[in-house]
């Protein structure tokens, strides 16, 4: 453990909550980076596949689901167990991100998870509309949480690989983007500043664009969903509805488009699933590539940080949104799935590093529209280097774990920065911490637009005068 660098104590317990695929990965990661005692760490989750990863190591294991009913009673005990300040790590599906974290912060132990989580139930509630439904709904409970009670002990929301990282990326890319137009600026230091810089760089919009090639040794049997990561919650996020950031630029919107009544007004959403809408996008190792249009935070916070207003009014915004081409396997999965009128597998099965025999997960951001054309920025993690750096996991898994790490290193030395997005936070200082873990992170030009190497043999509505509309990168 000694080549590794300690970046803070944490003095209290820490309790995890969920030891699925990320969960495992990140255990190694704390315990490499942080000064910690090992006998005031528990891990709770429902199933005990994985305890003896932690029986080995001394760590307390509690086999216990998460409920809107326990929670309190369950949580609160082993958060202020002893003295120092407590850390809880919540990487599980199906429980309250938003109660759990006002839980943390009442009781002053810091907080992280990935994703805006609700309560079991939510994503398939057939009595809920589309709107209620969407992250853009979850995102503002949050939001509005943090305006209700500004400041105190920090909670970072939605911090993984994306959301998370890629937003950490966004900020980087542009820099270099304003740098590589030849723009004169100082370095942006408030929301404004970033909206404005970006404005001034030309950018229309941002693809989170993700390629992932990781291959397994067998092929995926029939009526089982194969992924590289959690496919409970690839199968909530994309049985939700489509949703994007919607730039201020966009003449067109599709007929089954809907806005939001309330709340920042910086997203829309699409009447059918994220999992079955697909766009163009483009990475650097696949070229152009057809990418499903996920629902994700990252496409509602970005759009939301970059709108630079006047008299409270957006004059500027970028479109945003999830562009993901997941591994093969997880492909056939779904056309499966909705080819059964989007009735899930009933088994499914993450691809642990054991089984992959190659492959990369090439997640990054393209910035596009500007006078440059597109510029991808971002990581190209292979399985091979993954096995090198950590175990436990994929490389899919580990740009998510080395994500959370980044934002525990921040929360340790922010205490007191109240509920934060990755967007808010030091984006220099969390990739500092986590580059190590993302084999090559670099930079690509590209000529490509959504108008390049279309069939040509139908006629289509598309925007000709503008390459960059979503009416061209939407595939209709």
């Amino acid at each position: 453990m000694s080549e590794h660098k300690t970046h803070g104590v944490i003095t209290g317990p820490i309790v995890m909550i969920g030891f699925g695929s990320i969960g495992r990965g990140t255990l190694p990661l704390i315990e490499r980076h942080f000064d910690f005692d090992a006998a005031r760490m528990v891990v709770i989750d429902p199933s005990d596949a994985d305890r003896q990863l932690l029986d080995v190591r001394g760590i307390r294991f509690l086999q216990a689901a998460v409920t809107r009913d326990n929670y309190r009673e369950l949580l609160a005990p082993l958060l202020t167990e002893g003295e120092g300040q407590g850390f809880c790590v919540n990487l599980s599906v199906d429980t309250s991100s938003l109660d759990i974290m006002k839980l943390c912060r009442e009781l002053g132990v810091l907080y992280i998870d990935t994703v805006v989580e609700p309560w079991l139930g939510f994503y398939f509630d057939q009595s809920a509309g589309p709107a209620a439904r969407t992250n853009y709904a979850l995102r503002e409970t949050v939001r509005g949480e943090k305006a209700a009670n500004p400041g105190g002990t920090t909670a970072v929301s939605c911090c993984g690989a994306n959301p998370g990282m890629v937003s950490w990326f966004v900020k980087q890319g542009l820099v270099n983007l304003a740098g590589d137009l030849g723009l004169e600026f100082e370095h942006p230091e408030s929301q404004q500043d970033w909206a404005r810089l970006m404005q001034r760089a030309g950018v229309k919009g941002v693809h989170i664009a993700e390629r992932d090639t990781q291959r397994a040794r067998d092929p995926k049997p029939l009526d089982v969903f194969w992924n590289t990561w959690s496919v409970e919650g690839f199968l909530s996020e994309g049985m939700q509805p489509a949703e994007l950031g919607w730039g201020t630029h966009e003449t067109w919107r599709p007929d089954n488009a809907r806005g939001h009544d309330k709340g920042c007004g910086a997203a829309i959403y699409l009447e059918q699933p994220g999992a079955n809408t697909r766009v163009r996008t483009w990475c650097p190792t696949p070229g152009a590539q057809y990418g499903f249009l996920v629902t994700h935070n990252e496409s509602i916070s970005i759009a939301d940080y970059f709108t630079a207003r006047e008299n409270g009014a957006a004059v500027y915004r970028p479109t945003c949104h999830y562009a993901y081409h997941p591994c093969n396997d997880a492909v056939l999965s779904l056309h499966e799935m909705f080819g059964r009128a989007g009735i899930a597998q009933e088994r499914h099965h993450i691809l642990d590093e054991h089984e992959i025999v190659d492959g990369i997960d090439e997640l990054g951001v393209l910035l596009y529209g500007h006078g440059k054309n597109a510029y991808w920025y971002g990581s190209q993690l292979s399985i091979e280097e993954t096995r090198r750096l950590a175990p436990y996991q994929n490389a899919t898994g580990l740009q998510v774990t080395s994500a959370v790490l980044a934002g525990m290193v921040w929360a340790l030395e922010n205490p007191q920065a109240g509920i934060v997005e990755a967007d808010e936070m030091d984006y220099r200082r969390c990739l500092e911490v986590q580059l190590p873990y993302l084999g090559p992170v670099k930079g690509y030009y590209t000529d490509w637009t959504p108008l390049k190497d279309r069939p040509g043999f139908f006629p289509e509505n598309i925007d000709a005068t503008d390459p960059w509309q979503f009416r061209n990168v939407l595939v209709k």
